[in-house]
């Protein structure tokens, strides 16, 4: 895309943590924004505080595991703005699954698979009909490099659904090309040039979880408070941790709209010998050792990929 003052985005998941940030730098330069999350109190606040700041926002209290909720987010976005331009699928959460694959209750994969995978093609169908009408516009969908990349073994529903989001994407990017569409689509791989984790709502796992989707132990309404348990790790560790600035994150995806990347990320040469591991092991049909080689796991307070 060329330009984009006057233009208009679409965040889902944008009233707080990284889709926030998105509103926050497309709001910077020029652009109106439909920001939209499913909890009505975050639009609110967060939309006041933009069109405090003097910008132009709507906000859409919207349910991306419903088409009919995102198609009205898209009727809401043409009715106030007149177009739409740019469609960040954003939304996401961490189910609080716990114990082994085989332990993991199935509501826990419904919701995860209905918000971050069916979140996505919801978006992608209320949305790139009219992108392509218009034959402008750039699709942005968040994955993980968990899943994404290489799964962390003991995440086994969170790198499911970000690798799905990963090969959709792949195929919505080759379907655009092979109709000669000047529409974009690119993956977002959280991350930032400053060294350090990202805080965000993933660090609530269980939060908001519907009660379609409820099962015996769930975590309580606010999320399970992940980010302590692993500071305190982290510290048994010897870990320092710090925490990158999510204005980063906003900053390589709009960099990313702006340049027509696929793959929005900042390489980590960890990250870039993962891939590799991986595609070896692919290539020479080898186990997938590469998974079990860290010698303790701080994200999930499990050995390796060892139980």
């Amino acid at each position: 895309m060329d330009g984009f003052k006057g233009k208009v985005a679409v965040v889902t998941g944008g009233a707080g943590g990284i889709g926030k940030a998105m509103v926050d730098r497309f709001t910077a330069e020029g652009m109106k924004v439909a920001i939209a999350d499913i909890v009505p109190d975050m639009v609110e606040k967060t939309t006041s505080e933009f069109k405090m700041s003097g910008h132009e926002v709507i906000g859409v209290v919207t349910d991306v595991t419903s088409l009919e909720s995102v198609e009205a987010l898209r009727n809401a976005t043409l009715e106030t703005f007149g177009a739409v331009h740019v469609v960040c699928n954003n939304a996401g959460i961490g189910s609080g699954a716990e114990g082994h694959f085989w332990e993991h209750h199935v509501n826990d994969w419904r919701w995860s698979l209905d918000v971050n995978v069916m979140g996505v093609i919801n978006g992608i169908n209320a949305f790139v009909p009219t992108l392509v009408a218009q034959d402008e516009g750039h699709v942005v969908n968040s994955t993980s490099s968990n899943g994404g990349f290489t799964p962390l073994v003991n995440s086994a529903i969170y790198a499911t659904t970000k690798a799905a989001v990963t090969t959709l994407t792949e195929c919505l990017w080759g379907q655009l090309r092979q109709i000669d569409s000047k529409v974009g689509a690119s993956l977002l791989y959280p991350s930032a040039r400053t060294p350090g984790m990202l805080n965000t709502g993933i660090w609530r796992p269980g939060a908001n979880r519907p009660k379609k989707y409820d099962r015996p132990g769930a975590p309580p309404k606010e999320g399970r408070d992940g980010l302590s348990a692993f500071l305190e790790r982290a510290k048994a560790a010897g870990m320092e941790v710090e925490f990158a600035p999510l204005e980063e994150v906003a900053d390589i995806c709009f960099e990313g709209i702006r340049n027509d990347t696929f793959w929005i990320t900042v390489p980590s040469k960890e990250q870039s010998e993962r891939i590799m591991d991986r595609a070896t092991s692919q290539m020479k049909q080898t186990a997938p050792e590469y998974l079990l080689a860290s010698v303790a796991n701080v994200m999930t307070g499990r050995a390796g990929g060892k139980s």
